[in-house]
């Protein structure tokens, strides 16, 4: 049912009580029941006589509610429980944004610097309280976990929508930085990670936030339409493939929305965390950097404050970073599935918000397409491990295999002796599965690292879809024997068995499966 809206003027007292009953009553006669809500932005004063009238209408209609209620009438009315059995909302307080410095911007509001010491975010749905209920609530969770955040601590009215008003004395964003200092690129890189590290990290009890995934699955369903029949069933399967995870994602991670405070860096707009796989932000992360920006390079400069060239460096840094590798073949892999979800989501945006509507609009429509369905062809899963290698099993390949695994022990402080061994043992199962896993044809084989803390341990598993073998099921050559007595072959495992603390071989789903482990 629609609400009634009625205002209450200057002060309403024993002399005029009656009168002001009389013309509310009068408002009312005739209409159906339903809500009604009285404006007491223009409202100066009540006594116990006013009360009386507020409380007939609230028997007659019991959705009554209070609005714009400034500090003096509140107070009376929280005296004489009225706040409770009613809702009573405060007036906010009126803040301008005119002349301020954007600082940020996402899906549900713009933030504003209002003075040296405090921000405003300006929500886009003008009746946004609920919105930034939740904000609030999320941000109180993110920073009980750990998360460290800024809480907003006031809300105001910010022309005819609401708005969240934090402290960030100071506080520059990462935008800003990378825009005008851009020698600090590799700093902001490395605290940005850190801080995307610890969001994933981050375990949500269950139900705290919504599910990302379901989100995606809107997406892919809404394509549906829009794509091939072929393309758009694949979409929808890769999407639901994805596991439920209950790790914390942002959801609108990007440079605007890290700031640093007194050397300390905080996340901010908050309204959009969730949880899921951490395939959901990076799609968010490519568009913010890159995806948007495809086809007019002026849109990042708008948005973010730097250039193109700008962003796309970063995102790749970033992406590098957050592997932790520079192999060009990992970081395209999991690149190219960030933007198979970075253009579902694009393409949707621009349809339901008929931006197809212009020349420019479908362009970008049919370029994000065409990308899409040439990714789809190449890829069956949207899933990704940042410590797996897959490539082709030939020796040409080796020292991408490892560089990678390389890269991976520098990250964990590796010593120098035992990366040395390591190196060794890892050529000796790649050169022996290229030679022999596949011949005469050819296949792939799959590297893995990992590296445990307690104890610290580097174990590296070797798979492949060869001809079943186990290497280790050869006796050991007789290193005792003179050259002449002894056999050619057998000392490359020889010598991993050697080096390593463990080897393991097993045969499973049609995989060879060999693990290497080194103690630290």
């Amino acid at each position: 049912m629609e609400q009634t809206i009625i205002s209450l003027n200057g002060r309403i007292d024993s002399n005029n009580a009656p009168k002001v009953e009389q013309e509310i009553f009068a408002r009312l006669a005739g209409q159906e029941a339903g809500p009604v809500v009285l404006d007491a932005e223009n409202l100066e004063y009540i006594s116990s006589a006013g009360l009386r009238v507020i409380l007939r209408l609230k028997k007659t209609h019991p959705d009554l509610s209070i609005v714009h209620v400034n500090s003096e009438v509140y107070e009376i009315l929280d005296m004489t429980g009225f706040t409770e059995m009613m809702t009573v909302e405060k007036a906010y307080r009126v803040v301008s944004v005119e002349g301020c410095e954007e600082i940020g911007r996402g899906a549900n509001g713009t933030i504003y610097r209002i003075d040296q010491d405090n921000v405003v975010k300006v929500y886009n749905n003008a009746d946004a309280l609920s919105d930034i209920q939740h904000e609030r609530e999320v941000a109180k969770l993110a920073l009980v976990l750990g998360i460290p955040t800024a809480i907003s601590y006031d809300v105001v009215r910010v022309g005819a929508s609401y708005g969240s008003v934090f402290e960030l004395l100071n506080a520059r964003s990462f935008s800003k930085i990378l825009a005008t200092e851009p020698e600090k690129m590799d700093w902001c890189v490395t605290e940005y990670v850190r801080m995307l590290k610890t969001i994933h990290g981050t375990l949500v009890p269950e139900g705290k936030l919504p599910d990302m995934k379901q989100t995606a699955l809107d997406w892919a369903r809404f394509l549906q339409a829009h794509l091939p029949e072929g393309p758009g069933r694949k979409l929808l399967a890769m999407v639901e493939a994805i596991p439920h995870d209950d790790h914390m994602i942002h959801g609108d991670y990007h440079t605007k929305n890290l700031e640093l405070q007194n050397d300390e860096v905080l996340l901010i707009d908050m309204d959009t965390l969730s949880v899921g796989h951490p395939i959901f932000e990076l799609a968010y992360m490519y568009n913010a950097f890159q995806g948007f920006s495809e086809m007019d390079h002026e849109i990042i400069k708008a948005f973010q404050g730097f250039d193109y060239e700008t962003g796309a460096a970063f995102w790749r840094k970033s992406l590098a970073a957050y592997l932790g590798t520079n192999n060009q073949r990992k970081i395209r892999e999991v690149e190219d599935k960030a933007r198979i979800l970075g253009y579902a989501r694009m393409i949707r945006r621009s349809i339901r918000r008929h931006m197809t509507d212009t020349e420019a609009g479908r362009a970008e429509v049919a370029h994000w397409t065409e990308e899409l369905l040439d990714l789809l062809e190449r890829y069956d899963t949207l899933l990704f491990q940042p410590n797996e290698l897959e490539l082709e099993a030939v020796t040409e390949n080796l020292e991408e295999v490892q560089s990678f695994v390389e890269d991976h022990l520098e990250a964990s402080d590796c010593a120098l002796k035992a990366r040395t061994q390591i190196g060794v043992a890892v050529e000796e199962i790649f050169v022996n599965i290229a030679n022999y896993a596949y011949h005469p044809q050819k296949g792939n084989a799959t590297v893995r690292v990992e590296v445990s803390e307690k104890p610290v341990c580097v174990t590296i598993t070797f798979l492949d879809h060869g001809v079943p073998y186990d290497p280790l099921a050869k006796d050991d050559p007789d290193v005792t024997l003179s050259a002449q007595e002894r056999d050619i072959g057998g000392l490359g495992i020889f010598m991993t068995k050697q080096l390593m603390d463990d080897v393991a071989y097993t045969y499973k789903d049609g995989q060879n499966i060999l693990t290497l482990k080194k103690n630290l």
